[in-house]
């Protein structure tokens, strides 16, 4: 791989003459990276496919080729993708229905806006994994259609096919109004009872671990169960039983359901497993009372997940704060908390329900000021990246709690040049502090060059446009090929260095 060449390829102040001459001698990797340019002209694309075939796909997935510019025998792969895109032509979606390759078969059965002769000969292809890709993406009529499929591969598709109607998804996880399926991927292949190896080292086995069936299919048909709990088009009566299955995956897709009713969500409240209480937890369907009851479980999963609900009181949420690890994560309800609810939180005597208010970027003045100067470092560290702050409130920040901050500070759109290089070129710099300057858009160069003792600050720094061009020049030769794929791709790379990169 040629580090250079690849960043001089993403290189945004690249000339167009110099984009046609790493065209004319592209490999797969400087390809990709052309394939992404955003000024790439038609012509040059349409030469780009032709240097790199592998680049055809990428082309048509960001718009740069169309159906006049792609040959199906020559290219499949791109014209299947200009069907994913709904741009191929009917006639190329005739061609792949009838294509020996399976894997065609399949890619063509997930794609939008298919003829109806062409649906109509995927849904009796002789493969059923054809038909199932069929039944995950198709049409209501059509899914409805497949639900009474002999195989029942198909039918877990359809439960996991959101535009399957309602009534159907209901047969599918009751089972009452379907015949029963006769066959799935295990029977297909093996002689039943068969509990397909966790282990299995058969290299021509593609069965998922566990698999299993004695007659009944009990593995697809569980799994079929799964995705029609999971499926939110189907009707919560018809899945609620699931609360008692000893299946635990089933129990656990239904603690999420967001239509869940009390009774179940108060069954699946005592769950053994710390998992399914956990996304129950989270769940904003469930009641002010379990809520409450919830916070006291003592599993901290649990009460994390209670934490992100964005239905929490409040209250209870504080003392979640009190006494679970929640991270630096801004929650539901923090951000749905009203100005006086703000100026609640922002009074707290707990810590750690500050710094969750101080994660908000919408504070208002007041509160923003006040908390900035919050005796606890972790408060002061949340907040420091909101904008708003002057240089002296940053400063601060920084005099008070050292390098604690020193990250936030200086990942804060307002921090001026002159706070950015003192933080830069402190003895013992914050190697975080110095990476969020080295992405700063108002670093100057003596900040970034003081960037260069920290090896992922010194890549970030490279590509800066801030920094001077004669040093970029000579990042083309750093030891490290990030770093110097960085600076090729620098827009302040001076033209004529851009071309001795690239042979005539």
């Amino acid at each position: 791989m040629n580090h250079v060449l690849r960043g001089l390829a993403s290189n945004a102040a690249l000339p167009p003459e110099l984009t046609d001459r790493l065209i004319a001698m592209a490999d797969e990797d400087v390809a990709a990276t052309l394939a992404g340019r955003a000024d790439l002209s038609r012509v040059q694309a349409v030469a780009l496919a032709a240097r790199v075939a592998d680049s055809a796909v990428q082309l048509v997935r960001t718009g740069r080729l169309t159906a006049a510019d792609v040959d199906p025998l020559a290219r499949p792969d791109a014209a299947l993708a200009l069907l994913e895109r709904g741009s191929g032509t009917p006639e190329q979606a005739r061609r792949f229905a009838v294509d020996p390759l399976r894997e065609r078969r399949e890619r063509l059965a997930a794609c939008p806006g298919l003829p109806s002769d062409v649906v109509a000969r995927l849904a009796a292809d002789p493969d059923v994994r054809v038909v199932a890709e069929l039944a995950l993406w198709t049409t209501p009529d059509v899914a409805a259609r497949l639900a009474g499929h002999p195989h029942a591969e198909v039918r877990r598709a359809v439960a996991a096919n959101e535009a399957t109607p309602p009534a159907v998804l209901a047969a599918l996880a009751t089972g009452e109004g379907l015949p029963p399926a006769l066959r799935c991927l295990v029977c297909d292949r093996e002689a039943v009872p068969f509990v397909h190896d966790r282990q299995c080292g058969r290299l021509d086995c593609d069965l998922l671990p566990g698999a299993s069936c004695d007659g009944s299919h009990e593995s697809t048909v569980h799994d079929m169960h799964q995705a029609a709990i999971r499926n939110p088009a189907t009707p919560v009566d018809a899945v609620v039983g699931f609360a008692g299955n000893p299946s635990m995956l089933l129990r656990w897709a239904l603690a999420a359901r967001r239509d869940l009713p009390g009774e179940a969500s108060a069954r699946l409240a005592e769950d053994p497993v710390p998992g399914v209480r956990a996304d129950l937890a989270a769940n904003p369907a469930i009641g002010d009372a379990l809520i409450r009851a919830l916070a006291g479980d003592r599993d901290p999963d649990v009460r994390r997940g209670l934490a992100h609900n964005p239905n929490v009181p409040l209250d209870v949420l504080t003392g979640l704060a009190g006494s679970t690890r929640i991270g630096s994560t801004l929650l539901p309800r923090i951000v749905a908390a009203s100005p006086a609810e703000a100026e609640d939180l922002a009074r707290s005597s707990v810590p750690a329900a500050r710094m969750l208010l101080a994660l908000r970027r919408d504070l208002p003045a007041g509160i923003r000021d006040g908390l900035a100067a919050d005796p606890d470092a972790k408060v002061v560290k949340a907040l420091a990246p909101h904008p708003g702050f002057t240089e002296a409130q940053l400063q601060a920040m920084t005099d008070r709690h050292g390098a604690q901050v020193a990250a936030g500070v200086t990942a804060n759109p307002d921090a001026t040049p002159a706070l950015l290089e003192a933080l830069a070129r402190r003895d013992v710099p914050a190697k975080k502090a110095l990476r969020a300057i080295a992405r700063h858009h108002r670093a100057t160069a003596p900040a970034l060059l003081a960037c260069f003792q920290d090896s992922r600050a010194r890549q970030a720094a490279a590509g800066h446009p801030a920094l001077p061009p004669q040093v970029i020049v000579e990042l083309l030769g750093d030891p490290d090929p990030q770093v110097a794929e960085a600076a090729a791709g620098n827009p302040s790379l001076p033209p004529p260095a851009m071309a001795e990169l690239v042979p005539r």
